[in-house]
């Protein structure tokens, strides 16, 4: 295309493109936009190197070679880049992103920036969806870097899950990059690691006071109060080899052999032990089961325990669950009851299972100060013809109403003129018909791309 307008003379002609979407994803009521920033800094950096245009030449031998001079040239300097601020709830053909410049770089910008802002857009709007379903008393964890499609995929749904809701990412990386809190626990591999108490090669645990002192001995001493001495040996042994390593957050995994008969003993002999060590104990995760059920009989466990040994901190333990977890299920818990303070939600969140794809669009609207449409016998699919703002109406209790799509000049001056005058009759008109609507007016921000 950008090759076809080149040849027609047509490359250096006005143009405005729109970037919206048509519907909300996961049959829902709204969508959160995101993924601006990473447009931004794409069209700032926007070339086309000798070795692009040297791979590109080979690839199409028959073109003209002053289109290469033309490519080797292109940036982005031209261009104008109006958008809503990202994070922000957006509705469906209403711009998120307005691009203004020559028609040929602004084609071109198409495939990346829709790229670069579905994907985001979806798994934000899918994070603040989990994150209503808990609440906002409740701690969210992304842990699907495993299952997301491939590592672009990961580094992005770690990123916009954070956006969207999220409280941290047990992606390394992407706390690295992006300052996102990073929390994780050990596999089931690292309990079934170990098979006795011999595993354990050093007994010897330092108190807070710096003091070396004999922790396995002390486990197995509240193992033996705690009457639960049949628990099994190579899971308390991993328990006690990760307290040892890490003795001031210790999380452990308590359903790989059986949960109400071994790990939540296990776990509470380790957890107690580290109370005499000056320590607290952070609490479990559960990856399977009924967990609406074992969070309950783990928490009166944990409730048992701090009144019996007078450890008051045992009582509010954090129970961390995982086991696929989506949005319906969480909705399910709480239906159920539980006591699950913290969800690491994986699969159902990177994936966007429900729905993998939010469709967004980006089409062409004006051309040399002309407007200009697509139509379709899907009325769907009709385009919104022109330059347009974006204002957003708020009732008296500063809830949204609507979005309103106005229809702007050419230059600055008239744009903001006609925007003025139109929400100036628009506030009588309302004000007239409903006193509870009051406009505010919020035009999209320019935007500048270097």
């Amino acid at each position: 295309m950008a090759y076809a307008y080149w040849k027609a003379e047509r490359h250096e002609e006005d143009s405005v493109f729109d970037l919206f979407f048509r519907k909300h994803p996961f049959a829902g009521e709204f969508t959160i936009f995101a993924g601006l920033e990473e447009v931004l800094r794409f069209c700032a950096s926007y070339k086309f190197t000798p070795d692009d245009c040297s791979v590109l030449r080979a690839k199409f031998p028959h073109w003209d070679a002053g289109f290469w001079d033309y490519l080797s040239t292109l940036d982005c300097s031209r261009v104008r880049v109006y958008a809503v601020d990202e994070g922000s709830i957006v509705m469906p053909r209403v711009p998120l992103i307005r691009f203004e410049g020559p028609l040929g770089i602004c084609q071109l910008l198409e495939t990346t920036v829709l790229v670069l802002i579905n994907y985001a857009s979806l798994v934000a709007t899918n994070a603040a969806r989990h994150r209503l379903a808990v609440g906002h008393s409740k701690t969210l964890l992304e842990f699907g870097l495993r299952r997301a499609q491939g590592p672009d995929g990961a580094m992005s749904a770690s990123r916009y899950a954070y956006l969207g809701g999220f409280d941290g990412t047990s992606n390394v990386k992407a706390s690295v990059l992006f300052g996102i809190p990073v929390e994780g626990t050990h596999a089931h591999s690292y309990i079934v690691s170990f098979c006795s108490l011999n595993d354990v090669l050093d007994p010897m645990l330092a108190d807070t006071k710096g003091q070396e002192r004999d922790f396995v001995a002390v486990v197995l001493g509240y193992r033996a109060q705690l009457a639960k001495n049949n628990t099994n040996n190579g899971e308390l042994a991993a328990f006690i080899g990760y307290a040892q390593a890490y003795p001031r957050s210790f999380v452990a995994l308590i359903d790989t052999y059986d949960v109400l008969e071994s790990g939540l003993w296990n776990f509470l002999s380790v957890a107690l032990a580290l109370g005499d060590f000056g320590y607290t104990p952070r609490g479990i995760r559960l990856d399977s089961g009924d967990l609406a059920y074992l969070s309950r009989s783990c928490r009166k466990a944990f409730v048992r325990c701090a009144e019996k040994f007078s450890r008051p901190c045992l009582a509010s333990l954090s129970i961390i669950a995982s086991n696929d977890l989506s949005e319906k299920v969480l909705w399910s818990l709480k239906e159920q009851g539980h006591e699950i303070d913290v969800f690491a939600i994986g699969t159902h969140l990177v994936t966007c299972k429900p729905q993998p794809a939010l469709g967004c669009v980006y089409k062409l609207v004006e051309v040399k100060q002309q407007p200009r449409i697509k139509v379709s016998q899907d009325s769907v699919k009709v385009t919104i013809p022109g330059r347009k703002e974006a204002y957003r109406l708020f009732n008296m209790n500063d809830e949204a109403v609507i979005d309103l799509l106005i229809a702007t000049g050419t230059s600055q001056q008239t744009q903001h003129r006609k925007c003025k005058q139109r929400a100036q009759w628009l506030q009588q008109t309302l004000s007239m018909l409903a006193h509870a609507l009051v406009l505010v007016c919020v035009p999209a921000q320019l935007l500048p791309c270097p």
